[in-house]
């Protein structure tokens, strides 16, 4: 169920604009932003960081993409939502005590501190290349290859890292069930 009200903004986005153009689409993903952050404050008094900077740029960027009539702006939103990401991995492993990814997956991970470092690298890449494909992708293909590549490419790159990331955590995270019968 969350897999679904996470890629909802993304789903809308598509669908509208299939049905209409880019214009409506960015008013849509606008507004399926909002709805998540509403339903997120309503149910548990607390909006996601990385949803609400994600929500904040769609505005920004959306309302700008809306106003001007120029679909340039909410192309690059995907470029800078990424790497602001990568930016603030990076960050946390330069500057804090724990990684962003030990933050957000520490509770059911267990990984020694070089290791998250290395998941948080990862990351890091992650984020940066999905921001320059995106880029690529804007500059070099049409608006409509731009749509596709954004709700599905990314889909594909998101899965792509999901499943490496599974992949590279169980050959390297300490089993806590043997720790905890010795």
């Amino acid at each position: 169920m969350q897999l679904l009200f996470d890629f909802f903004p993304l789903v809308a986005f598509f669908v509208a604009y299939l049905v209409y153009d880019l214009y409506v689409a960015t008013a849509a993903i606008m507004v399926a932003i909002a709805l998540q952050i509403a339903y997120q404050w309503f149910r548990h008094r607390k909006v996601n960081k990385m949803l609400l900077i994600s929500g904040a740029l769609v505005g920004v960027f959306g309302g700008i993409t809306l106003a001007l009539r120029d679909p340039l702006f909410i192309q690059w939103k995907v470029t800078v939502v990424n790497w602001l990401f990568a930016a603030a991995f990076l960050g946390s492993q330069l500057f804090g005590t724990k990684t962003f990814i030990e933050r957000l997956m520490g509770h059911a991970v267990e990984l020694e501190p070089a290791l998250w470092r290395q998941l948080n690298t990862l990351w890091v890449v992650n984020f940066a290349v999905i921001g320059a494909l995106n880029l690529y992708v804007m500059y070099n293909y049409d608006e409509q290859t731009w749509v596709y590549f954004k709700t599905w490419g990314m889909i594909g790159l998101s899965l792509l890292m999901a499943v490496g990331q599974a992949l590279w955590i169980s050959s390297r995270a300490t089993d806590r069930s043997s720790d905890r019968g010795s």
